[in-house]
């Protein structure tokens, strides 16, 4: 079927966080949302006939996750990315980030260092800060708005004896889609210096213009048993709010400390309706959908892209090789207008009136940088560029 990616849809009548905790986030509501990682596209249809199926049955109690569940999570990942997960090996998880802040609980104690590459999705901060965890960074090296692995900084970082390495594959929020050398060349420090590597690779449906994906756990048989990975329908199919993951251990010892985690917290059943919709993306139309999806995704970066070019080249947009999120460098933007960081987001917000995500929660001290959500019907990215146009001219005027 034809998906209708410009269709625009209320989400505010159903309790979206994007939309609804607007005043939260940022203390005012009249704003272009395009913060939050999640799409304002309905699902794959086979998806929502799945869980039309599920609610005229009528019955919602306990259900179990049959071998169909996993059996179709192993024919996506075999079929799109050449790797296929031992069956024995997987174990489901209520979401990405519950599971890292599992893993870190679990693998490393109050005090010890976990290591992370920045500028990187903020919950990589907080779930270890949060639990008291000493965070080190192997920060990326930008040059000329392009951003490169520091190999040397990696392996420094490494001698640091961290207890884990939390890998973002793909990148958010650059964008990266890293190569089989990158990812050789970091599992294979990660040996040497015995730091086991925990994988985030929810974006990997999400790779563009032809960029392919390449779990980390698929590079070698070495790097495989040093490596966790954890996945999810939840961005690729905007299935976020029901909560599910899944994730792929590298041995049985590791796994059934998981679960029995999640066993001690009574967390270990499925919900009957992220039980269906997985099953129904990996399995019933779902490669047509993100098809269409990456499709749309990249006209709309490209747009955007085109438009900063000709309208507001004080802002220079990242071409993110996978998601639908791109990195904005404004520092010409705060150049020009004398912006600090606190100046630059109060222009988005109160000028622009737009809600985007700092670039300083993605990298701690940086300056002159947003996120902005691409996933959203054309008509309203094109308002929103032309809200940051018209408010630039404003202040040119002053």
């Amino acid at each position: 079927m034809k998906y209708n990616f410009d269709e625009i849809i209320d989400r505010k009548s159903n309790h979206s966080v994007k939309y609804n905790e607007l005043m939260r986030k940022f203390g005012v509501d009249d704003v272009i949302p395009l913060w939050i990682a999640d799409m304002d596209f309905r699902t794959a249809q086979p998806i929502i006939d799945a869980l039309e199926k599920k609610v005229q049955h009528g019955i919602f109690g306990y259900v179990y996750r049959p071998d169909e569940y996993f059996e179709s999570f192993i024919n996506w990942q075999k079929k799109r990315f050449g790797w296929e997960p031992k069956k024995e090996l997987l174990s489901f998880s209520i979401g990405i980030v519950p599971t890292l802040g599992s893993l870190v609980q679990l693998f490393s104690e109050k005090g010890d260092k976990i290591l992370i590459q920045t500028p990187v999705y903020s919950e990589f901060y907080d779930i270890n800060e949060d639990n008291a965890r000493v965070v080190i960074e192997n920060r990326f090296i930008e040059k000329n708005g392009k951003y490169s692995l520091d190999l040397e900084d990696l392996e420094n970082k490494l001698k640091e004896n961290p207890k884990l390495f939390i890998l973002c594959n793909p990148h958010n929020p650059l964008g990266h889609v890293w190569t089989h050398e990158e990812l050789e060349a970091i599992g294979n420090l990660c040996i040497k210096y015995k730091v086991p590597v925990i994988s985030d690779e929810i974006h990997a449906d999400l790779t563009l213009w032809d960029n392919k994906h390449i779990p980390m756990a698929s590079v070698s048989e070495e790097i495989r048993q040093n490596t966790i990975t954890c996945t999810s329908t939840g961005k690729a199919f905007n299935l976020a709010g029901l909560q599910s993951a899944t994730i792929v251990f590298n041995n049985l010892e590791i796994k059934e400390k998981f679960d029995r985690f999640w066993k001690d917290l009574e967390v270990h059943r499925n919900n009957p309706f992220n039980l269906v919709a997985t099953i129904a993306a990996y399995s019933d139309g779902g490669e047509e959908y993100v098809k269409q999806l990456k499709e749309y995704l990249e006209n709309n970066i490209l747009f955007l892209n085109n438009f900063f070019k000709e309208h507001i080249p004080e802002i220079i947009p990242n071409i993110p090789q996978a998601t639908y999120l791109v990195w904005l460098d404004c520092r010409k933007l705060c150049e020009k207008f004398g912006f600090n960081q606190e100046q630059l987001e109060k222009f988005m917000l109160t000028k622009a009136k737009l809600g985007l995500n700092e670039g300083r929660v993605y990298q701690k001290g940086l300056e002159g940088f947003m996120r902005l959500n691409t996933a959203c019907p054309r008509a309203i990215l094109e308002k929103a560029l032309n809200q940051v146009k018209d408010a630039i001219s404003n202040e040119n005027k002053k």
